[in-house]
C-alpha cells in the first residue's frame, strides 16, 4: 500500500484511517519511527509486556510468572514519593 501525504507547517503528517486500521494502531498508541537512509518506517510501538518478552528472547531467559508492569510501576511511584 502506498499513500501520499503532505507535511504540515509544524512538520506533522496524518496517518490515514485505512493505514492505521491495517497496522492496528489507534489514537494514544505509541509508534516507532525508524529512519533508514532517506526513508521513514513507521511501526506500532510495543506494549510493556511485548517489550519484556522481546528482551527475554534476546537474553535467552524465560519469564517464570506473569508480571503486571503497570501495578509494579504504580507501587514504585508510591514507595518513592510516599503517596499512601
Amino acid at each position: 500500500m502506498n499513500v501520499r501525504r503532505r507535511i504540515g507547517q509544524k512538520g506533522q503528517i496524518v496517518i490515514p484511517k485505512v493505514v492505521r486500521e491495517s497496522m492496528g494502531i489507534k489514537p494514544g498508541d505509541e509508534i516507532v519511527m525508524e529512519v533508514r537512509d532517506k526513508e521513514v518506517v513507521i511501526k506500532p510501538g510495543m506494549d510493556p509486556e511485548e517489550f519484556v518478552e522481546s528482551f527475554c528472547s534476546v537474553t535467552g531467559r524465560k519469564l517464570t510468572k506473569k508480571i503486571d508492569l503497570k501495578r509494579l510501576l504504580e507501587q514504585e511511584v508510591e514507595e518513592r514519593f510516599a503517596l499512601h
